[in-house]
């Protein structure tokens, strides 16, 4: 054995350590368990091993069962406790998530974005990270310091390139998500580790009963991801095998996976013991890495006192922090209130919104202008989704001539692969990059939702503020030009009940143009959604999509309507607000002048859809006494009814009728044809109709 006896000694502290606590917390179970938590025993030795390699400039996406690993990355005890016991100084999310759910920010130890529980949905960040770091380096974006070597100790002359590591159980690789982050991560040769402790169980269900093979096995399906099986149990034999799995990746920046056998020692986690169902705990005992380690100390020159000293020493540790941490404070009821997002500096209409001498343009336009902009200006900014490459340029031609502009490596395709790419932007994000990504129909968003909801959305909010996601999701919406079921849908209602993120739907170029530029310096996740049917004006009564391009500078803030007809309260007169977005803003408009009511109807367009002008909108119903609700979804349980009862609640003494709402049929889903479809979504003769009925009211 060559390995340093400083490395071995490092090692056996930290696994005393992780053993202790998950001791101390099944000795104290009733005080613990308040909040479920799972520990690392029996996981010990694989953990450490790779966590004692790891620079501050390396990425690490830990899950549930990895506090040992945080512990070799230099966290305390305390710092896990507090999160054991969900207090207001937890480190990673301030008492807001579970044990060993860490989020790390600290200059001195590798950097752990947010992630969820963890349960293979972690690997499509952590693949973002990594392509993040490929893309940097071929930017020449990079910024390497000199790091200390862990091997040797040593300070050296060149700097390490950074690598990411996923750290994942067995059981969850039979996750789709998973073969989505193998298969880029194969295809682009990007510098991460998957790290797959496999402990033969998923919860009561063992391997043979859920997998058709181990992740080793699995891993050969994906052509340039190289991987290992090792005895995770055994201290030496990791960290020796990582050593040169790490080295390898530092310098030739291509995935490998590690698959490491160990034993589960402990319960699935506090809530699920592990007597009710395991029938194999004498083998897994006689496979505890502590034991291995411990002998391999005495076999390096140790002596019984030094290594009873060391295990002395890290109970009396665990012991102390433990009651440290139980006097700690709660968080207090108004710290519910705080990180939801980052402030953002654009809060101002700024810039030329109709330029003298400008070209009028059509709405697609506007948005590919305001990418390109942004892609000079910018190196961080770079765009992919399906199709959007040079080849195409997106089905719309929203990307048309950007990739011939910026290169392959900055405006590229992906596979479809709607998780990977909603998800890895996470991972963009988090190296500091702005990525702009696009789901190619609304209709298509459904695989994308899980990394949306889980991953992009909770990040800032559950990480206490340390790692907003700052992206862009386009997403090109609604009927148009019989697009049939599986291209025609309004998703806008399932979007909106996502929070922690920014929701645009503008309706008219300007306003795009406007919201992009606002949204790529928002540091916070931003969908914007495209109505089909407004980017080229085709749709007839659709010309105000189009506008005079505003100038580059332009930037139009979020949760700001347009009131695009004013009118003045007449006392004799009845009067109406319509309150609306997208394609709902052209029926409203051209509803209101066929019916010769400009000065009766005043239309809201609401631009984005959180956050929402709840002032405009109220102040505008409190003053005409009437408001319509158009919105292109099917009405029953949407965003609009939801809308519409808000406006019912706030304006109800200063409403002459109920507020009411228009959509589409309330139906399955579009037909492809053309009458069908036109019969099932909104119009501007069924706008004028129901504006009758209810000025009529």
């Amino acid at each position: 054995m060559n390995m340093k006896k400083e490395t071995l000694k490092k090692g056996f502290s930290k696994l005393c350590t992780a053993k202790a606590m998950a001791e101390l917390y099944e000795a104290n179970f009733k005080q613990v368990s308040k909040y479920v938590h799972a520990t690392s025993r029996g996981h010990e030795a694989i953990q450490i091993a790779l966590g004692m390699q790891l620079l501050p400039q390396d990425y690490a996406f830990p899950y549930y069962r990895d506090d040992a690993m945080l512990l070799s990355f230099g966290l305390e005890p305390y710092d896990l406790m507090l999160q054991l016991l969900a207090k207001k100084d937890d480190p990673f999310s301030g008492g807001r998530t579970y044990y060993s759910h860490p989020s790390l920010k600290d200059d001195d130890k590798p950097k752990i974005p947010h992630q969820s529980s963890a349960t293979g949905m972690q690997t499509i960040p952590a693949t973002g990270v990594a392509m993040g770091m490929q893309y940097k380096e071929l930017q020449g974006l990079a910024d390497y310091s000199l790091e200390s070597d862990p091997v040797n100790s040593n300070t050296v002359d060149t700097a390490l390139k950074p690598i990411t590591v996923c750290s994942l159980g067995d059981a969850s690789v039979t996750e789709g998500e998973i073969a989505e982050a193998f298969q880029m991560a194969a295809l682009k040769q990007m510098p991460i580790l998957y790290l797959v402790q496999d402990n033969g169980w998923d919860i009561s269900a063992n391997a043979a009963e859920t997998r058709a093979q181990n992740a080793f096995e699995y891993a050969q399906g994906f052509k340039g991801l190289e991987a290992i099986s090792i005895d995770g149990a055994n201290f030496t034999e990791s960290y020796e095998a990582l050593e040169k799995v790490i080295e390898t990746i530092r310098t030739e920046r291509r995935p490998f996976l590690v698959h490491a056998k160990v034993p589960l020692l402990n319960h699935h986690t506090s809530g699920v013991r592990m007597e009710w169902y395991r029938d194999d705990l004498d083998e897994a005992r006689s496979r505890d890495p502590y034991p291995v380690i411990k002998q391999q100390l005495l076999d390096a020159g140790f002596s019984e006192k030094e290594v009873e000293e060391i295990e002395n020493s890290a109970k009396a540790k665990v012991q102390s922090d433990f009651e440290k941490a139980l006097q700690a404070k709660d968080p207090k009821p108004e710290d519910l209130f705080t990180n939801d997002f980052v402030p953002t500096p654009i809060t101002e209409e700024k810039g030329t919104r109709s330029p003298e001498g400008a070209d009028k343009v059509v709405m697609v336009d506007c948005a590919l202008f305001a990418v390109e902009e942004l892609m000079k200006k910018h190196k961080e900014c770079l765009l992919y989704g399906q199709d959007v490459g040079g080849r195409l340029g997106g089905v719309f031609r929203e990307a048309a001539t950007l990739a011939q502009k910026f290169g392959d490596d900055r405006v590229f395709n992906t596979p479809i692969q709607e998780a990977f790419i909603v998800g890895s932007t996470v991972g963009m994000s988090a190296v500091g990059l702005k990525p702009i990504v696009e789901v190619q129909f609304a209709d298509y968003i459904w695989p994308g939702l899980n990394q949306l909801f889980t991953e992009v959305s909770r990040s800032c909010y559950l990480s206490n503020g340390k790692w907003p996601v700052s992206m862009i999701l386009r997403v090109p919406i609604g009927a148009y030009g019989s697009g049939g079921p599986y291209h025609s849908s309004s998703v806008e209602s399932v979007i909106t009940n996502i929070r922690g993120i920014k929701i645009a739907y503008p309706s008219n170029g300007a306003d795009l143009k406007g919201l992009m530029k606002a949204a790529y310096y928002d540091p916070n996740p931003v969908v914007i959604l495209e109505h089909k049917g407004l980017y080229w004006s085709k749709v007839p009564g659709t010309q105000g999509a189009t506008s005079v391009e505003p100038s580059e500078d332009y930037v139009l803030p979020f949760g700001k309507a347009w009131v695009l007809q004013e009118i003045w309260k007449q006392e004799n007169v009845e009067t109406l607000t319509i309150v609306t977005y997208g394609m709902g803003v052209h029926w409203a408009m051209n509803a209101s002048e066929q019916l010769g009511m400009q000065d009766q109807i005043e239309v809201i367009d609401l631009r984005t859809l959180f956050p929402l002008d709840e002032d405009t909108i109220m102040k505008s119903v409190k003053k005409t006494g009437k408001c319509l609700v158009v919105t292109e979804e099917p009405s029953n349980n949407s965003f609009a009814r939801a809308l519409s009862g808000k406006i019912q609640e706030e304006c109800f003494k200063y409403l002459d009728a109920p507020v009411m709402t228009i959509g589409s049929e309330n139906m399955p889903a579009i037909p492809l044809n053309s009458t069908l479809e036109q019969t099932m979504i909104p119009s501007t003769e069924k706008v004028k109709t129901k504006i009758e009925r209810l000025l009529d009211y």
